[in-house]
This record gives C-alpha cells, structure tokens and sequence, in this order.
C-alpha cells in the first residue's frame, strides 16, 4: 500500500517505493514439470489403466443418466478423497476423449 506522508491515519507513514518481491520456492510447490509430466504419460502408455479406471471409462462409454455422479461415488469410494475423485473423472474422461480423436483420426 502506498504511503501518504502523514503521521496519522490509514497508510500513515514515510512515502516509500514498494519493492516487488522475489517468488519463493514453497509457491511453486505442486506445480507439475515437464519431466514429471513426462514420465507420467510415458508410465500410462506402457502400463495402461488400472482395472478400476478401465472400469470408469467403461462407465464415461456407457452413459446414462447420472453416470457422472455414478462414476464420482465409485472414484471416492476407491481413492478416498473428493478432490481425488473429481480429478480421476475429469482424467478419465480426457483419455475417453483423447481415444475417440485417436479412432475419429484412424478411420
């Protein structure tokens, strides 16, 4: 914030510049890295998906009404967490998508 020079009051103080501040390592913790990134889609192509996923996409090919919710009851029950779920079905899905360019791209 800046200052205004007076003894009293809201942003009270010295006027000085505001320096911008170097970004410290703990703010990029979590953020994915291409080498990461990397040997993550190489391990999914050679290891192909877990029977439980297979199971997903199963349900994503199948539909329905409600699959959404059916697929994220079943994420949640496997890997413990909301978050986790959500991102599994959210995952599952671009690899449906991705598998469906792939053939649309074949034939």
């Amino acid at each position: 914030m800046a200052r205004n020079g007076l003894a009293k009051g809201a942003n009270s103080g010295y006027i000085t510049e505001q320096r911008e501040r170097a970004a410290r390592p703990s703010q990029s913790k979590g953020k994915l890295g291409k080498r990461t990134a990397l040997c993550r889609e190489i391990a999914r192509e050679v290891a192909g998906l877990a029977p439980y996923e297979r199971r997903i996409l199963d349900m994503i090919k199948t539909g329905g009404s409600a699959a959404d919710k059916r697929i994220y009851k079943f994420a949640k029950r496997r890997l413990g967490s909301h978050k986790r779920a959500v991102a599994k079905r959210e995952d599952i899905k671009a690899v449906n998508s991705k598998m469906r360019a792939k053939q649309a791209g074949a034939s």
